[in-house]
């Protein structure tokens, strides 16, 4: 069977994934760089410009972005909707951390399930010349959230524990503790469901993290029941209000509460944040994205 050829992408980013954005062009010779100017009018609204339009005609375009707030969503928007415009053979959406991906749910009438909102935005993305646009999405919070985007988009989810497995690797192995969230009214309660932790190395596994009181709980839980150490791992490092400085190394205790601190550059703000600060460390999405890309 013929092997299919690699395309050469052209990547445009945000101006908060441009390291990002650089990883993954250093990854692959087949992506190559391309710039927009982020200006603002007087009044907040953008003042944007695509650089070097023309040359955008029947290349595989792919645009990498942050929604790391509302106040950058529009912005984006507005890039995302003008590229496959400018007659591209096919486009690609790179969004790592699908914002809104924990707000699925209508619990009771009146509840406004913003996930929905978000992939309706991102669902009237015009098509290029190749068909629907494709949107790399990694972890996303729940999978049945692939049936809010219309069919005029292509959902592809990604996920960074490939990056967790080469990680631990270069760590003893030990056996699986599964542990469950338990809700009762607003109480979320750890159990340990299945394993025992005494005497190794139990790493927590999560999509998200934000105030990162389940993961603390959890900790507390290995710990009364034997762990040697704890460590941590998630794709999306969100931790809002600076939330993140609940895991530095500050003393002796706060040391034997995580041992390690795993979390991938899809959030680049909180990548700068937390920079050179144990117990955290940041595995980088560059290499799948750029693989992803020739999907």
């Amino acid at each position: 069977m013929e092997r299919r050829q690699k395309k050469q992408v052209l990547l445009f980013y945000c101006e908060e994934a441009e390291e990002l954005a650089r990883k993954v062009a250093a990854h692959s010779d087949l992506v190559q760089l391309q710039s927009i100017n982020w200006r603002s009018f007087d009044d907040g609204f953008p003042n944007l410009f695509i650089k070097n339009a023309h040359d955008i005609r029947g290349q595989h375009v792919a645009f990498l972005a942050s929604f790391s707030s509302t106040s950058v969503i529009f912005e984006q928007l507005s890039v995302i909707y003008a590229l496959p415009m400018l007659f591209a053979a096919s486009f690609t959406v790179v969004l790592p951390f699908f914002p809104t991906g924990s707000f699925e749910r209508i619990e009771e009438e009146g509840d406004v399930a913003t996930a929905f909102t978000l992939a309706r935005m991102l669902s009237n993305t015009p098509i290029s010349r190749g068909g629907p646009t494709s949107l790399v999405i990694y972890d996303i919070h729940a999978l049945q959230e692939r049936f809010y985007f219309n069919d005029t988009i292509l959902p592809v989810f990604e996920t960074g524990i490939p990056l967790l497995k080469q990680r631990l690797q270069q760590l003893p192995k030990s056996d699986k503790v599964i542990c469950n969230k338990v809700r009762e009214g607003d109480k979320r309660i750890v159990r340990i469901k299945e394993g025992d932790p005494a005497g190794c190395h139990v790493v927590i596994v999560d999509d998200l993290v934000q105030s990162g009181g389940t993961l603390i709980e959890c900790q507390k839980v290995l710990a009364a029941h034997g762990a040697a150490k704890v460590s941590a791992y998630v794709t999306h490092g969100v931790f809002p209000k600076r939330s993140w400085e609940r895991f530095v190394h500050k003393n002796e205790e706060s040391e034997k509460a995580f041992a390690h601190f795993w979390i991938t550059d899809s959030c680049p703000s909180t990548v700068k944040a937390i920079a050179s600060k144990a117990p955290f460390e940041v595995l980088s999405l560059a290499g799948s994205i750029a693989d992803a890309l020739q999907i």
